[in-house]
């Protein structure tokens, strides 16, 4: 990379929630612009008036900034249709964006006859010989024309196309060729004056001086087009970085029409923002996945050149360990503010003593119901009289972190007991749970009238 500042975007459109695939992208962007010193454009491709939402866009700007995603410049294309409208009229104007009135089912059909002539189902560009009046006849009759792009796939006559190869130098994939020969050109405006995605994506790119062009390995096939249209208008083309896409452990593809995964629901579920960056910047690299708590950790190790050109599989099931992971490593100060916030006690201490055992931060409230409220007893007949033994032994206060030593010697000694056959009883009777976290660190936040009511 040159010493030029990197401008990157993430460019999603608010039709649904982003998920983490969505937000993997988002990340790796966000990670390079920091890394190189850049900036990143949150760019909203909401032309579609349709399927465009504001509600959507406002949820995908919270869902980023949860993240910790912050955008330097935020745009939105439905608010920059001059711009695509003055790229429209200097490509007509340098005759590469032509008029054509065939409608769904004549292309349809001209494609299937191109098969059986064993020839590559693009467009034929016939729209390309309407006369003036025969494209008034048509107007007139109440075709409206689409517009198509006029691929430079030959030289001097557009319908002899030939081989003319577009190389870029991916910064993922490495060298890539695609043919333009074997393209049709493509529609950038629909029937009605809408834009299709090309049109715009490239002008914003230009207008926005954007460096480099880090996406989805989807895009490839349509990444050739776009530099062919980047020269049209007289612009270098962006680097470009196709990255693979996220899917499930079964191959299955990511969805925002079906809600798989989204960040929304990641954050309603209660995992961290850390682990769900912390995935979403290392699955599908060299690196090992780990918990990052800070997100320059990220920045520092980021490169492009750690990603796979695989596809990343990804099973639900490690959200929720690398989750775990994550709170059993964070201390204290870092939660106390969101500790006092559910109206938890116990400051360290109860932390130090939880943590180990969450896989969600909000169940530490139910710990500390546990240690705080009255709590049912819970004991087998058969312990009763051992759980009497048990209360009759309990040392006196003040108690401090010897407290569970001094009283286990008590009990073994008075009851021959040991293993299981002492813990487990204890267990349920001061936790109502079969396992959770130490018991020598409970006890002390149970505190002596808490623990003496749950062994009687």
């Amino acid at each position: 990379m040159n010493d030029t500042p990197a401008k990157v975007r993430f460019a999603p459109s608010p039709t649904g929630h982003i998920h983490i695939g969505n937000a993997r992208t988002a990340l790796i962007n966000w990670l390079f612009a920091r890394k190189h010193g850049g900036r990143f454009v949150l760019r909203f491709d909401d032309t579609d008036p349709e399927r465009s939402r504001a509600e959507y866009a406002d949820a995908i700007a919270a869902d980023l900034g949860w993240l910790g995603i912050d955008p330097d410049v935020v745009v939105r294309q439905s608010e920059r249709l001059a711009l695509y409208q003055a790229t429209a009229e200097r490509l007509k104007a340098a005759g590469r964006l032509y008029p054509c009135y065939e409608t769904a089912d004549e292309l349809d059909r001209r494609r299937k006859r191109r098969r059986a002539r064993g020839l590559p189902p693009i467009y034929d560009r016939s729209a390309l010989k309407l006369s003036a009046a025969e494209r008034a006849e048509l107007e007139a009759a109440g075709r409206k024309p689409h517009w198509r792009f006029l691929l430079s796939n030959f030289d001097d006559d557009p319908e002899r196309i030939v081989h003319r190869k577009i190389t870029w130098p991916d910064l993922v994939r490495g060298p890539q060729t695609i043919d333009l020969g074997s393209l049709s050109d493509p529609v950038l405006i629909r029937e009605d004056g809408s834009y299709l995605y090309t049109l715009p994506s490239v002008a914003d790119d230009i207008d926005l001086a954007i460096s480099h062009v880090i996406r989805g390995d989807d895009h490839v096939a349509n990444t050739a087009v776009q530099i062919d249209l980047f020269a049209a208008l007289g612009a270098a083309a962006p680097r470009f970085a196709h990255h693979s896409l996220l899917t499930m452990a079964s191959g299955e593809g990511l969805s925002k029409r079906k809600g798989a995964l989204s960040i929304a629901g990641l954050r309603a579920a209660g995992y961290e923002a850390a682990a769900v960056t912390s995935l979403a910047a290392l699955i599908g690299t060299s690196d090992a996945i780990a918990p990052m708590a800070d997100l320059d950790d990220l920045v520092a190790g980021f490169d492009l050149s750690k990603l796979s050109t695989s596809p990343a599989r990804f099973d639900p099931a490690e959200i929720g360990l690398l989750n775990a992971r994550l709170l059993h490593e964070t201390g204290y100060d870092a939660v106390a503010g969101r500790l006092d916030a559910l109206g938890i006690g116990g400051g360290e201490a109860f932390w130090a003593a939880v943590r180990g055992n969450l896989t969600i931060f909000a169940e530490a409230a139910e710990w500390w119901r546990i240690v705080a409220e009255p709590l049912a007893a819970d004991r087998d007949p058969a312990d009763a009289e051992f759980l009497t033994r048990a209360a009759d032994l309990l040392p006196p206060e003040p108690w401090d972190d010897g407290v569970w030593d001094a009283w286990i010697a008590a009990l073994k000694s008075a009851t021959g007991r040991k293993g299981k056959s002492l813990f487990q009883p204890l267990r349920r009777a001061l936790t109502g749970r079969d396992d959770g976290p130490e018991l020598r660190l409970l006890l002390p936040l149970i505190g002596y009238r808490n623990t003496k009511a749950r062994l009687s």
